[in-house]
């Protein structure tokens, strides 16, 4: 299984929700991917003691490149008529081979999901 993360659920884990911290824990002990686009971790990533927990959680995560996807991204956001080219990383990613999207932010992906081709991923609320 491959679970996507995106800025919310980076947010949640750095506050250490549990619900989030449950899922990556289940994930490691059932060996599914984690991915998180490099859009995501920029966005969120600051370099603060304060994000201990976030280095910790995003060492058992994979890291999905922008550069492999930059054309389709901006196809995205041109179709989409949207300007946010990390929510369309996101949805890219996610709908690429993702199963699961855990996200803060399900409105505003749900109409990209639905733009992209491929099969779209369940999505998690967090």
């Amino acid at each position: 299984m491959k679970i996507v993360l995106d800025a919310g659920a980076l947010i949640g884990l750095e506050r250490r929700e549990h619900k989030l911290w449950t899922m990556l824990k289940v994930a490691a002990s059932r060996r599914d991917h984690v991915l998180v686009p490099s859009t995501v971790v920029a966005q969120v990533w600051r370099g603060t003691r304060r994000q201990a927990a976030l280095a910790r959680a995003l060492d058992q995560c994979i890291i999905a490149a922008f550069d492999v996807m930059a054309l389709d991204v901006g196809v995205l956001c041109g179709l989409t008529r949207t300007s946010d080219i990390c929510d369309a990383h996101v949805a890219l990613v996610a709908t690429r081979g993702g199963d699961i999207l855990y996200t803060g932010d399900p409105e505003d992906l749900e109409p990209l999901i639905a733009a992209c081709p491929g099969r779209a991923p369940v999505i998690m609320p967090c």
